[in-house]
């Protein structure tokens, strides 16, 4: 091989070599716009999501909150009453404390 054809193959090397480093070059360009694409699309898809649990669930008003606090103390103040008939051990609690404070008022 002549000198001239190595020096020849050589440039037609070294030009691929910067064709396919140029390549490289633009794919990672490409995969970095995708990724920063991506990730906003799913923040917007999460602020949607939010959006749409707010609105198919939204928050309880104020007097409906302290009605379930409320509803949930008398639940935690009665059960030791309901576990107590229901092992067998006491008799049906609801209505006895009613029955006896009417019989103290007779």
């Amino acid at each position: 091989m002549k000198k001239s054809q190595r020096l020849k193959l050589l440039q037609q090397m070294k030009s691929k070599l910067g064709d396919q480093n140029k390549e490289k070059a633009s794919q990672i360009q490409a995969a970095e716009t995708a990724f920063k694409r991506n990730l906003s699309l799913l923040k917007d898809m999460e602020a949607t999501e939010k959006s749409l649990q707010t609105r198919i669930h939204p928050r309880p008003l104020p007097e409906v909150a302290s009605l379930e606090t409320l509803y949930w103390a008398s639940v935690e103040e009665y059960i030791p009453k309901w576990e107590q008939f229901l092992l067998g051990r006491a008799p049906y609690p609801i209505g006895t404390e009613n029955q006896n404070e009417a019989e103290n008022t007779i």
